[in-house]
C-alpha cells in the first residue's frame, strides 16, 4: 500500500445558524485570529487553527444546521494554560463539563491530560485541553 508522503488538515467547515454570533465565540470565547475571508459575500468567515489549519464557519440561509450533536463528534484545541482558558469561558458564561457530564469538572485522562468539553452557540461540542 502506498502512502501520501505528506497529509495534513487544511480547514474544517462548520454550518451556523447566524455567522455573526458564531464568530463572536470563535474570536473572543476560543481566541482564534480571524483569517482572510475569499468569498466577501457575508455568509463565511475563517479562523486560523494553527499551521495551514483554518475553521470555516459557513452561514447557510436556506438550510438548518444538523440536529443530532453527540460529544464523541467533536473539535478539539490545544491551550497552554487550561486554567486561564476556563476563567476566560466564565466571563463569557459558558459553562464546562467533564465528559461524564459533570458541569465545571474537569476530566483528566489516563496520560495526565486535562480537558473540558462544552459546546458552541449552535451546539456542536468543543474539546480544549492541555496537551502542549
Amino acid at each position: 500500500m502506498t502512502f501520501i508522503s505528506k497529509i495534513q488538515i487544511n480547514h474544517l467547515a462548520v454550518h451556523v445558524s447566524s455567522l455573526e454570533r458564531s464568530m463572536d465565540f470563535y474570536k473572543n470565547v476560543i481566541g482564534l485570529k480571524q483569517a482572510d475571508e475569499p468569498f466577501k459575500d457575508g455568509l463565511h468567515a475563517w479562523f486560523e487553527m494553527g499551521e495551514k489549519s483554518t475553521l470555516h464557519l459557513i452561514e447557510e440561509l436556506k438550510a438548518t444546521p444538523p440536529m443530532e450533536k453527540s460529544k464523541t463528534n467533536h473539535l478539539c484545541f490545544i491551550v497552554g494554560d487550561l486554567d486561564f482558558f476556563i476563567q476566560n469561558l466564565k466571563s463569557y458564561e459558558c459553562s464546562f463539563e467533564n465528559w461524564a457530564g459533570d458541569i465545571g469538572v474537569i476530566n483528566v485522562r489516563p496520560d495526565g491530560i486535562r480537558q473540558i468539553f462544552f459546546r458552541d452557540p449552535d451546539g456542536y461540542w468543543l474539546e480544549v485541553n492541555d496537551d502542549c
